[in-house]
């Protein structure tokens, strides 16, 4: 997997370059440290996955993954960054960003980049915790129903939405935990979705 790293802190780019240059199957391609530097450098190096910071001199982390999007829509970009910031976490989701990340959850960058390069969409447990405060009803949001969803598998959607695990739900709902992960691989091919965290993300931009 090649990674391209950008942070203003140049301290943390060392640092990070450091770990991950340790994993056998990643190599850290470049590093930058401004949301320019990341524009120019995604367009050059062509990384498989852009761990980039948010809040940044001459242009911001946002500003760069919306111009690399615009450009190379399938762009995997991993945000990570200090400040838990709702205009931030929207702003991420509303240009295609596969993933929004804490600096603190330090533990948790290495499997994000991993899930991030599979083709998952990987958000904080911070940050789904937010979605519900974050993401309004639009008008022309559809029920279940025009899904293919059955009563049952709302019900599930519902409760991996709150941020269930498949036992908690099994338990709520009187069903077995096999039961529960056949309806939800049934909800992942009837939405074309990948994954828990986008059946959450998907409950919140379409259909709460």
């Amino acid at each position: 997997m090649k990674v391209l790293l950008v942070d203003d802190d140049k301290l943390v780019c060392s640092s990070l370059k450091i770990i991950l240059s340790a994993e056998p199957d990643i190599t850290i391609v470049g590093t930058g440290n401004n949301g320019k530097e990341g524009v120019a450098l995604y367009h050059k190096l062509k990384p498989d996955v852009l761990l980039m910071d948010i809040r940044m001199e001459l242009m911001s982390g946002l500003e760069a993954g919306e111009q690399i999007l615009s450009i190379s829509p399938e762009a995997k970009i991993l945000y990570l960054t200090t400040f838990l910031d709702d205009d931030y976490i929207i702003k991420a989701l509303h240009i295609g960003a596969k993933g929004y990340m804490l600096k603190q959850n330090y533990e948790s960058i290495l499997p994000a980049l991993k899930a991030v390069y599979a083709g998952q969409n990987v958000y904080g447990s911070e940050i789904i915790t937010k979605l519900p405060h974050l993401i309004g009803k639009a008008s022309e949001q559809r029920s279940m129903a025009d899904y293919g969803i059955t009563e049952k598998e709302h019900e599930i959607i519902n409760k991996i939405a709150d941020g269930l695990s498949n036992k908690e739900i099994a338990e709520l709902l009187y069903l077995s935990e096999g039961t529960v992960r056949n309806n939800i691989s049934s909800i992942l091919e009837k939405l074309n979705l990948r994954d828990r965290t986008q059946i959450a993300i998907f409950y919140y931009k379409n259909i709460r």
